[in-house]
């Protein structure tokens, strides 16, 4: 005999999992301030060199979501990408390619202000890809061929968009930011936080 219908269980909804599509364990760090645990992390294989004439902030827009629609889900599954670069007017500084590339980055960049955009996007499971960016403005202090060349020895800014890393030592060199503490690191939580509000994934 059936159950009365008022000691029925409802019927639950399909879980939703998290693919994360980076390998950075900073990104993975910060998801995890916000109790989010991804349940898979994949690596997108893609080209990240700018195109002819893009601008820095369409060019960091176009690479999150490349990385996003790079990675193969299930229909229980979205995708978070995230993509993080440095811009001094309409020039993009990517990943320094060596040590001179990172002298120089940091010469570029010392007693001066520039953009810090990181973009953030989601395929959910309705396939639709939304993307959010945080554009955060960042000053170092003017920095002496020294700290120049102790910082690049260090090897901190290696593999870093800009040439450093705000979680590290590179920190004490700013002397002003607007935006984003966490979009400078790599990835913004108040856009990320918003875009798994918006594609249904639970939330603490």
């Amino acid at each position: 005999m059936a159950a009365p219908a008022s000691t029925r269980e409802p019927h639950s909804k399909p879980i939703m999992k998290l693919v994360l599509a980076s390998t950075s364990p900073r990104r993975r760090d910060l998801l995890a301030r916000i109790g989010v645990v991804p349940d898979r992390i994949a690596a997108p294989d893609i080209d990240e060199d700018p195109q002819a004439g893009e601008l820095p902030r369409v060019y960091v827009q176009r690479v999150a979501a490349a990385k996003a629609r790079a990675v193969a889900r299930a229909g229980d599954e979205i995708v978070l990408a995230g993509d993080t670069t440095i811009a001094v007017g309409r020039r993009i500084l990517g990943k320094p390619a060596d040590e001179a590339d990172l002298r120089a980055m940091l010469a570029l960049l010392s007693g001066r202000r520039h953009h810090c955009l990181s973009a953030v996007c989601l395929i959910g499971v309705d396939d639709m890809l939304r993307t959010r960016l945080s554009d955060t403005v960042v000053a170092f202090k003017r920095l002496s061929a020294r700290e120049i060349d102790a910082y690049v020895a260090r090897g901190e800014g290696m593999g870093k968009a800009g040439g450093y890393a705000i979680q590290g030592r590179a920190e004490a060199w700013v002397r002003f930011l607007s935006g984003s503490h966490s979009g400078v690191v790599g990835l913004p939580l108040f856009e990320t936080r918003a875009l798994l509000e918006g594609a249904g994934y639970p939330l603490g």
